[in-house]
């Protein structure tokens, strides 16, 4: 098997499609290592395993609203495409969505993914529980009145236990509204970066870093908020418009301030849309929002490494949080996001160059994307991430779960089987 960008192929020819939470109990109970697998849409090997691997979408599919909690309940192979219909069929939503509908709602929780929007937490700030399978084979769920535990586990990068389900808040449905603007001064952006990322519910800035010009703004508006009424020095798109330049905007989602359902503005690509593969890689480093100007001006110094490599970068923002290992934990933030070029080997090069260049500003990695594990101080970066190591160990002593890139990170070698 291979990861969705086709750039990773994994370690174990040995893969069990459970049909039950219970059957999947007795395969992690018999396996010597083993790790779930959902949409794989992952860059690097946090998902790899030379044991074991388990696919979940053959697992009941299961979404459950409670209308009195004001939750959805919904199984682990589950993608937010699936989940989002039959939400708004029920007039309830989810606060924020990534750029692609079609990733697992657990893979993506477990790995830290976001939208964006500076009052908008990541996708795992909607998790009310979680429901893992233990090492042993024993099925647990916890809750926000579990404290730590619940903390450390639910952005736990498939270190605790497999992910069988999810409790999400949900609110009541919601329109929005797109645009696009184009050729933004970099001065201007710089000058004016916090107002601008806070003008709509959710911004993305596009660029290669190269010129003086940002390419594209996307704002994803509430359809109650007011007309947007300063364009920064930008113009508005006349066309519906792809992040990337040259490509069409048919699998794009409505712009033009066109209103629609949140489900068709949040995300960039249609639901419907669903790509079988993706011929790029992506990187992407979140720091606290403060740092943003000096941070971006730096990367810009770097423009003429980058820009032959790169597809297009994103600019996001996002709420702080209070999970362990979440990249946004105790600080409103700026994600720098890098989707390059098919170039491994010349994108592995640039990182840690890269990387260097940030690490002044707090840059934490994306979990599930490419990144250098030796080229981070994870102790300083997560102030909780001594218990974390601590609570894996607790968890998994044997290392069930684990893998390379698990190790590299844990800094603790796990027990050889």
């Amino acid at each position: 098997m291979k990861n969705w960008a086709g750039n990773l192929e994994y370690s174990s020819a040995n893969v069990r499609r459970p049909e039950s939470v219970a059957e999947l109990a007795e395969v992690v109970e018999g396996a010597g290592r083993v790790k779930a697998l959902g949409s794989r849409h992952s860059f690097n090997p946090v998902g790899d395993t030379d044991g074991t691997h388990v696919l979940l979408d053959a697992l009941p599919r299961t979404i459950e609203l409670d209308s009195a909690r004001r939750t959805v309940k919904v199984s682990g192979g589950v993608s937010y495409g699936e989940l989002c219909r039959k939400l708004e069929q029920s007039g309830v939503a989810i606060h924020n969505l990534a750029s692609l509908p079609h990733i697992s709602v657990a893979g993506a929780v477990q790995t830290g993914t976001h939208g964006s929007g500076v009052d908008n937490q990541s996708l795992a700030g909607a998790v009310r529980s979680i429901d893992l399978v233990r090492p042993s084979g024993e099925p647990v769920t916890l809750s926000r009145e579990d404290g730590d535990e619940f903390l450390g586990s639910v952005v736990g990068l498939g270190a605790l236990g497999i992910v069988t389900g999810l409790e999400l808040e949900v609110r009541p449905s919601f329109r929005m509204r797109q645009r696009v603007l184009e050729h933004l001064p970099w001065d201007r952006a710089l000058a004016d970066f916090n107002r601008l990322v806070s003008c709509a519910y959710s911004v993305s800035l596009f660029t290669d870093y190269a010129g003086d010009f940002i390419s594209q703004v996307w704002l994803k508006a509430l359809d109650s908020e007011p007309a947007l009424g300063d364009t920064f020095g930008a113009t508005a798109a006349t066309h519906s418009r792809h992040p990337l330049p040259d490509m069409s905007a048919e699998n794009c989602t409505p712009q033009f301030d066109e209103p629609g359902p949140w489900l068709d503005r949040l995300p960039h690509f249609r639901h419907e849309f669903t790509p079988s593969n993706g011929e790029e890689l992506q990187s992407e480093f979140i720091l606290p929002l403060e740092h943003a100007p000096a941070a971006l001006e730096a990367v810009r110094s770097l423009a003429d490494r980058l820009a032959p490599l790169l597809f297009v970068s994103e600019i996001r923002t996002g709420a702080a949080d209070e999970f362990w290992l979440s990249p946004f934990y105790r600080q409103q933030s700026v994600a720098l996001h890098f989707t390059w070029k098919p170039l491994q080997a010349q994108v592995e090069a640039v990182l840690p160059e890269l990387e260097e260049l940030l690490r002044p500003f707090g840059a934490r990695p994306h979990w599930g994307k490419l990144f250098t594990p030796s080229g981070h101080e994870w102790d300083q970066l997560y102030p909780r991430f001594a218990d974390f190591r601590a609570l894996a160990s607790a968890h998994d002593p044997e290392g069930k779960f684990r893998n390379p890139l698990l190790d590299s990170i844990l800094g603790v070698r796990s027990a050889a089987l």
